[in-house]
């Protein structure tokens, strides 16, 4: 029967009892393999692709390791901190992302806590909920773990402070519309100046700004002020487009008509100067031979005159007219019901 210590027999007898010496070489045997357990297990590491690891010895930074197997002196004498310094880490502001598993799609979540970080007032003295995500990486792992005590903590608050200055610098209608683009290039290059001012080992890779709205008490009303901005833009462009179109007509028009009295007032004038010269011509001539100049004038006119009279009858004075029954006309007079010309005289 087995006797129990300090029930069926006082307990310095029973430890008196028990064979210590035959017990104190396996209990050696037994530390000893587990103090070459945990040495064989705290003397090698792996560092996974996206990582590199800050080896410390006894607190000071001794070496960086790439991604692999690597070896160190075991029983905590060096330690190593894995930096994920390949993968691109983001902070969201506004909203979170969740993971659903069930679907293996992601969702985005918002709640009023998350409006602290998004609501924003403009310069105009405008509310905007403004939301925003900040992508960056490790440039160094060792700043990264030694100079600052929390980097998320500060990359967010030196974040939010960037951003609310810029938006508070500018218009809400500005920041609601054609300002998004240039809101994010200047919070990207002033975060990034912080925190190299910070030797933080952080490259700050884009900000973008998913999306800008107006609180959800005033959407209403903003979409009523959206919706008369784009009638006014449309009836603008309306207005262009007639401008466009009846402006050049109305100059073409005008250099027609420009161009035609140019024409116009050209030819009056050289046929003033043509009729001119002429004149000057026959002055000169008459002056020569009067008699000569005024007769060679009187034919030149009947030639001219002459063609336009049509048909011309001759007859004596004291002899008797043509017979009114006779067709005197030409074939296209008679057919057009009128005479050209005179119908008879006498010379």
């Amino acid at each position: 029967m087995t006797r129990r210590p300090g029930v069926d027999v006082p307990l310095d007898e029973w430890l008196a009892e028990i064979p210590w010496r035959s017990l104190l070489p396996k209990a050696v045997l037994a530390l000893a393999a587990l103090i070459v357990v945990w040495g064989a297990v705290s003397s090698y590491y792996t560092v996974q692709p996206e990582e590199q690891a800050v080896v410390k010895r006894f607190g000071k930074v001794v070496a960086i390791k790439p991604p692999g197997l690597h070896f160190k002196l075991p029983f905590g004498i060096e330690q190593h901190f894995l930096v994920p310094t390949s993968r691109v880490l983001k902070e969201e502001f506004g909203f979170r992302t969740v993971e659903q598993r069930d679907r293996g799609t992601t969702a985005y979540r918002k709640s009023d806590a998350h409006l602290g970080e998004s609501l924003m007032l403009t310069g105009d003295l405008k509310v905007v909920d403004v939301e925003w995500v900040v992508q960056y990486r490790v440039d160094d792992p060792n700043k990264f773990l030694h100079r600052v005590q929390e980097v998320d903590k500060t990359i967010r608050d030196v974040s939010e402070a960037v951003m609310r200055r810029i938006v508070g610098n500018s218009l809400g209608s500005d920041v609601l519309t054609i300002k998004r683009v240039q809101i994010a290039t200047s919070a990207k290059e002033e975060l990034q100046s912080i925190l190299d001012s910070f030797d933080m080992g952080i490259l700050v890779g884009t900000i973008e700004l998913q999306d800008v709205t107006p609180p959800e008490p005033v959407k209403p009303a903003f979409n009523e002020v959206n919706q008369a901005e784009q009638e006014r833009e449309r009836l603008i462009n309306e207005a262009e487009k007639l401008q466009n179109q009846q402006i050049p007509a109305a100059r073409g028009k005008a250099r027609q008509v420009i161009e035609s009295a140019e024409g116009y007032r050209s030819q009056r004038v050289n046929r003033a100067i043509g009729e001119a010269s002429r004149f000057q011509a026959i002055v000169t001539e008459y002056r020569g031979a009067p008699e000569v100049t005024r007769r060679r004038m009187y034919l030149e006119m009947l030639d001219e005159v002459l063609p336009q009279l049509g048909q011309v009858y001759v007859v004596e004075p004291d002899g008797m007219s043509p017979l009114p029954l006779m067709n005197l006309q030409p074939p296209s007079a008679s057919a057009g019901g009128q005479s050209p010309g005179r119908s008879g005289g006498s010379r």
